[in-house]
């Protein structure tokens, strides 16, 4: 048991399911044609199951499912604290994967209003919802003294490109990096999924104990409102993202004291909200 996780046999079971697969493809290029060896990214349904009753099937690429176990159910607000997910078992099932969680009592029934059996499609980001209530979910604010120098922030994307060992292969897979400055890149967890990868990542920072105020979150995707609230969520208080942001993400992240950076590309980027934690000096 760490932190009150219990640690199942995964890595054995989630080697049925790989996170990719090699397939001959025909290739075109100036009107010539070649048979090249091509590396495409799995997408398997993988379905949390809380206390016995299924709660939602996600697509993912199936690694790091404790981690993402952990961290959906702590920003989805299913569980308040690590200790609080009892334990884990993860099953390989003819048609996906299914995780079983142990969870407190109080915390299963509290579920039972947010809707069962739902799917969570790749780019889902309002899984388990089934209410607007529910859906628009805001976090506490998020405080601290947390300052990143910009050029820090430019040395940790130039270092992204070299950490992405999955998406190198397949070109289509995201990535969530926690950054620490002085140190850079700590961690990265890779997904199809933009939110999957953020849960795996936030699973692992919560697992081994990480302090949440002393570094940043990094994604390869656009920063969409479940980023957003997933990140601020956990008490972290810097989200950057090489693609644009949402609406919606930009107003949570002015309510809930996040610094909101995106289209962070080489050593441009663009502050959207709360700009006094990111230094140009």
């Amino acid at each position: 048991m760490t932190n009150g996780f219990a640690v199942s046999q995964s890595l054995s079971l989630e080697l049925g399911w790989p996170s990719y697969q090699q397939r001959s493809v025909e290739c075109w290029q100036g009107g010539q044609q070649s048979i090249e060896q091509d590396y495409i990214a799995e997408e398997v349904p993988v379905s949390l199951v809380y206390n016995g009753i299924p709660h939602v099937v996600m697509l993912t690429t199936p690694t790091n499912l404790e981690e993402f176990a952990l961290g959906f159910s702590i920003t989805e607000g299913i569980i308040k604290t690590p200790q609080e997910l009892l334990s884990a078992r993860i099953y390989n099932r003819r048609s996906g994967i299914e995780v079983h969680l142990k969870i407190p009592e109080q915390r299963a029934s509290c579920m039972a209003d947010k809707g069962r059996n739902l799917t969570g499609r790749t780019g889902c980001g309002l899984c388990g919802a089934s209410t607007l209530e529910q859906a628009i979910r805001r976090p506490s604010a998020v405080t601290g003294d947390f300052i990143l120098a910009a050029s820090e922030l430019s040395a940790a994307l130039t270092d992204m490109k070299h950490r992405q060992t999955l998406n190198d292969l397949t070109g289509s897979v995201h990535a969530a990096a926690w950054v620490v400055p002085g140190i850079g890149i700590v961690d990265i967890r890779e997904d199809v999924g933009r939110h999957n990868a953020l849960d795996k990542l936030i699973g692992l920072l919560l697992r081994s104990g990480k302090d949440l105020a002393s570094g940043f979150v990094l994604v390869t995707s656009r920063a969409s409102y479940e980023l957003v609230q997933k990140t601020a969520s956990v008490g972290i208080t810097m989200l950057a993202a090489i693609s644009a942001p949402t609406g919606l993400a930009i107003r949570l992240a002015d309510e809930a004291g996040l610094t909101l950076i995106g289209f962070a590309r080489g050593d441009r980027h663009v502050v959207y909200s709360h700009p006094q934690r990111l230094t140009h000096t």
